[in-house]
Parts: structure tokens; C-alpha cells; sequence
């Protein structure tokens, strides 16, 4: 029974673990997210990201790490929701694209 017990709580260890790497990826592609915003000049939508896709994937030196795609939204001209995407290796960014816009829309500020 004790080896049962231990693997139990080996696995809640991994959840922990994943739910709280999970948080701190987020918060990554949150301000990734912001940051590219503010630089061209769009409105980030509802301030965040949701998650798209998680797998394994093996960094530049081999190493495995957790690989996560997130959706945001943002906005030109405020009239309009454009879908962004944000990939991260780890907590790495390694993919940031808020799309092609059309040079036509006139911002609003």
C-alpha cells in the first residue's frame, strides 16, 4: 500500500506543478500579449489569452519543455476584434502574431 500512496501523491505533485507553471506561462503571453499591442498601437481585448494547445516539444538544446499556444483578441479601430496568437517554449516566446490588418481603417486616437 505505501508505494499506491506514494504514487498518489507523486501525481497530485505533477498537477501542482503543472497548474502553477501553467499560471506563470499565462501571465508570459498576457504581458507578451499587452506589450505588442501597445507597440503598434492596438487595444488589447479583455487583457488576456486563452489556451489553444499544449504539447512537448524540445527546445534549441534538446531539452524537452511544455509548448503552449494561446488565442487573444485585439482591436484597430475599436469597432472590430482581430485574433492574435502567442506560442511559448517554457516561458520562452517564441511565435507572437497579431495578423495582417488592413492599411485602410482609420484608428480612432
Amino acid at each position: 500500500m505505501p508505494s499506491v500512496e506514494l504514487l498518489g501523491a507523486a501525481m497530485l505533485a505533477l498537477l501542482a506543478w503543472l497548474w502553477l507553471d501553467s499560471l506563470r506561462a499565462r501571465d508570459t503571453a498576457v504581458a507578451a500579449a499587452r506589450e505588442a499591442c501597445a507597440a503598434e498601437g492596438l487595444m488589447l481585448l479583455d487583457d488576456t489569452v486563452a489556451i489553444a494547445g499544449m504539447r512537448l516539444r524540445r527546445d534549441d538544446d534538446g531539452r524537452v519543455r511544455l509548448q503552449r499556444a494561446y488565442d487573444f483578441e485585439y482591436s484597430d479601430s475599436g469597432n472590430n476584434r482581430i485574433k492574435g496568437s502567442i506560442v511559448l517554449l517554457g516561458r520562452a516566446v517564441v511565435m507572437l502574431n497579431v495578423g495582417v490588418r488592413d492599411p485602410n481603417v482609420r484608428l480612432l486616437h
